[in-house]
């Protein structure tokens, strides 16, 4: 207890684990979101009301699927510097003690 008091003790890198966790399943739901809004969007603002080319839906899905996998490229690397850093800060703290 008294290493928790004295903060040589994280409780970050078990939040970070549980942030990520979290973040991996409401960022595709968000993105979907955004996604989706977007694309009502261009067609209103566009005022297309006529079918469009698959060579077309097939760019646009592409892109989306690319943004939503360097999304979640980006947010696991950011958690997993944060965890490193926290446990090299760990690795210190048992050497100088």
């Amino acid at each position: 207890m008294l290493d928790f008091i004295t903060l040589k003790f994280f409780i970050t890198p078990y939040i970070l684990v549980i942030m990520y966790i979290m973040g991996a399943f409401i960022m595709p739901f968000f993105s979907w979101l955004i996604f989706m809004w977007l694309k009502s969007k261009i067609i209103s603002y566009f005022d297309i009301n006529i079918d469009i080319k698959f060579l077309y839906k097939f760019i646009f899905y592409f892109c989306f699927i690319i943004c939503f996998l360097f999304m979640e490229i980006s947010w696991r690397i950011m958690f997993e510097f944060m965890i490193a850093y926290f446990d090299m800060h760990d690795a210190i703290m048992k050497l100088a003690y």
